[in-house]
């Protein structure tokens, strides 16, 4: 009896430490858990992350093969005179005028000078097609231009109208303002620029603005050369006047 007892005793005792709660840390699995003292990851900054194409710089030799083309016509390669000192200077020169710094001073005074005469030739010549027959009649003299109302030229004819003592005077006047020119050019004053004259009336006293007034005299007096040549082309092949056929 007492066995059966201490049998049946032990059964129980066994049976109960099936149930018993068991401990924490013996029903982790490393491979599923990650430990309390794990650091957590680090953060990403996403604009950090994200790669930038690098900007693509000309430099040593191709940097140097850009410098020396021309400007203008980037197949040739810029003339050794022209270094982009001067306003609208874009390396132009493909028939090799300017050998020299000197050259290129003698051409860019006499382009100047074309430039200006040809902005008042281009403004001259339609204003002329409009008033010259207007005040012709207010004065009681004979107008200049013929009934054809084109401007006297040498491909329109019409010169002869033109008083002797007119040409004298323009030539006269011509001759004074390239004796000028030359001597302030050929003296001792390294700042000279070419056209340069001493008038400084409206022209900017800074740097800036004097390049500016600079470019645009020169671009301005290049298109009016283009402008007063094609005037005179126009009216020679159409036989009518600018005016008229605008």
């Amino acid at each position: 009896m007492m066995k059966s007892l201490s049998f049946a005793f032990a059964f129980l005792a066994a049976t109960s430490s099936a149930f018993a709660p068991t401990q924490r840390n013996a029903l982790k699995n490393p491979a599923l858990y990650m430990s309390d003292t794990t650091e957590p990851a680090p953060i990403v900054d996403e604009a950090a992350s994200i790669e930038v194409e690098p900007t693509i710089v000309a430099s040593g030799s191709s940097a140097a093969a850009v410098a020396t083309m021309s400007q203008s016509l980037p197949f040739l390669p810029r003339p050794a005179a022209l270094t982009g000192e001067l306003a609208g200077d874009v390396g132009f020169d493909p028939l090799g005028f300017a050998k020299s710094e000197a050259d290129l001073m003698n051409y860019r005074e006499a382009e100047v000078k074309h430039a200006r005469l040809a902005m008042l030739a281009a403004a001259g010549w339609p204003l002329s097609e409009v008033f010259d027959k207007k005040i012709a009649l207010a004065m009681g003299m004979e107008p200049i231009l013929g009934s054809d109302d084109r401007v006297p030229s040498l491909l329109n004819g019409g010169l002869g109208k033109i008083s002797p003592a007119y040409w004298v005077g323009c030539i006269g006047a011509a001759a004074l303002i390239d004796i000028f020119g030359q001597l302030r050019m050929k003296g001792d004053n390294k700042d000279y620029i070419p056209g340069d004259f001493g008038l400084r009336l409206g022209y900017p006293a800074n740097e800036e603005g004097q390049k500016r007034m600079q470019l645009a005299e020169i671009k301005n007096g290049r298109l009016a050369m283009i402008a007063i040549f094609a005037f005179a082309i126009q009216e020679f092949v159409s036989k009518q006047g600018v005016v008229d056929e605008t």
